[in-house]
């Protein structure tokens, strides 16, 4: 445990990060498997509403370093792969 109060307050403030990126984080990949599961039952549909929604929360997931920049690329560009499969 810190004795400095400025080590105090980076406990403090790292705690209330790593619960905002885990919040992030779930919320991103609660919708990749919502988007999986729409492409695996052939719901064009809802896989094109949910589409636009993914590419923005993965980059913002990036912005925000919760993922890297590379590994959002990589997801988008999966992404669009099963997207267009389903035409």
């Amino acid at each position: 445990m810190p004795n400095i109060k400025s080590a105090k307050k980076r406990v403090k403030v790292i705690k209330k990060k790593t619960l905002e990126n885990k919040m992030y984080r779930s919320a991103h990949k609660t919708l990749i498997k919502k988007y999986e599961a729409a492409v695996a039952a052939g719901d064009k549909d809802t896989a094109t509403k949910l589409y636009p929604d993914l590419v923005a929360k993965t980059d913002r997931a990036a912005s925000r370093g919760i993922i890297h920049k590379n590994a959002a690329a990589r997801k988008k560009s999966r992404f669009t792969g099963m997207l267009a499969k389903m035409s």
